[in-house]
């Protein structure tokens, strides 16, 4: 893949950015710390290849406690597309006066664990059986995740923005 362009969410987007959180989530629902998120209300950051065909979304909120990042996907991963739109979330977070950008991951993803590590977020804290009472909300979420990784636990990551 080319280079991409990071930039907000348009109305022509929607199609784009729906089908990637349709094949990474099964729709436009997502649960994280025993909140449901409708990533459809979420202000969403979009990469784009030259073509403008929308390649990576991220979808995010923020609040006193700095920005969240709710969802974050790339139609192909690891050509570069992930690491953009985190780079442009912080560059936002650190724009807007926030000094914490940070986001959820379940035990079993050990390859975003890894890539999200790699870019400078930190393990802050681990949230047992999160994903068990998520399926209260969502009872699709598998009970077995990535690699054969029985799926219970929410790890909260962080990447401190001041300067």
């Amino acid at each position: 893949m080319g280079e991409v362009t990071v930039r907000e969410a348009e109305r022509d987007d929607r199609a784009g950015v729906d089908a990637l959180h349709d094949r990474e989530w099964g729709g436009p629902y997502v649960i994280a710390h025993d909140v449901r998120y409708d990533l459809r209300t979420l202000p969403t950051l979009v990469a784009v290849d030259g073509s403008g065909a929308v390649v990576g979304a991220l979808a995010f909120h923020c609040d006193a406690d700095g920005l969240e990042v709710v969802s974050m996907v790339a139609a192909v991963p690891g050509e570069g597309v992930g690491t953009a739109l985190l780079e442009a979330a912080a560059t936002r977070a650190r724009a807007a006066g926030l000094h914490r950008l940070w986001l959820i991951t379940t035990n079993d993803n050990l390859r975003a664990l890894r890539f999200y590590q790699r870019r400078g977020l930190r393990l802050v804290a681990v949230d047992p059986g999160a994903v068990d009472r998520a399926r209260r909300l969502k009872p699709e979420i598998p009970f077995v995740g990535e690699d054969g990784i029985p799926l219970h636990d929410e790890l909260i990551l962080e990447l401190r923005t001041a300067r």
